[in-house]
């Protein structure tokens, strides 16, 4: 048990590191939520708000906005280290792989609920949506949702931390992991945002997000190690 606090102790200690910093920059946060509503704005553009083609369409215009922040966010987990050789550090000292990308990972996973919070009032006057009386599920969804998104995420951001084009790399290589969660997050958010309860065949979706966060992070907890040393 006091392995397993230890492990939990490091990591978090790593995520509010990062989370202190970002505090006193705010760099990321504000590039990511202002690139998200400048999305969710240019869509916008393209329906009429009264239609219910938007009602159809709602999922996955907000996911599509959240993972385009995300993917800015993620750019920035380890790519901050880099300055002053705190990666080289950090990888040399007692703190485990494990510990580095579960810490990162908390990090970004806190930045992107907040770009989250911020977004889904914005998109409700953009796009002339009410709000869901399923909001605690909706609230279920995102949560599970943005765990998948930052779980593969950050694996691929210290892949490609050492790239020189890592801006360009990172999207490239995580885009097409990130279809499932992806997919699930846009059906069940479509569906509760038109006022219908998670039932039936959509219940598979929820089931999907599951199951991805899990084997994302266990995948990504397994060989990290090896992706740091690389």
């Amino acid at each position: 048990m006091a392995s397993k606090s230890g492990f939990l102790q490091q990591a978090v200690a790593i995520a509010a590191k990062d989370l202190r910093s970002e505090i006193r920059t705010k760099e990321t946060i504000n590039g990511s939520v202002s690139f998200a509503v400048v999305v969710l704005l240019m869509f916008s553009f393209a329906f009429d708000p009264n239609s219910e083609q938007i009602h159809e369409m709602s999922g996955g215009i907000l996911w599509l906005a959240f993972a385009f922040a995300a993917v800015l966010i993620l750019n920035r987990g380890f790519a901050r280290e880099l300055l002053n050789d705190c990666l080289e550090t950090l990888l040399a000292s007692p703190v485990s792989g494990a510990q580095l990308y579960l810490g990162k990972c908390l990090g970004n996973y806190v930045l992107l609920l907040l770009v989250e919070v911020t977004c889904v009032p914005v998109f409700l006057v953009f796009y002339n949506m009410q709000w869901t009386r399923h909001w605690p599920m909706l609230v279920v969804v995102c949560l599970l949702g943005s765990w998948g998104l930052t779980a593969v995420g950050t694996m691929f951001s210290a892949m490609t931390v050492n790239l020189r084009l890592r801006e360009l790399m990172l999207p490239i290589m995580l885009y097409p992991m990130m279809i499932p969660v992806l997919m699930a997050s846009m059906q069940l958010t479509t569906v509760l945002l038109a006022g219908n309860p998670i039932a039936g065949d959509n219940e598979f979706g929820l089931r999907l997000l599951v199951v991805s966060d899990v084997i994302f992070t266990l995948l990504a907890l397994t060989l990290v190690e090896v992706v740091l040393v690389v």
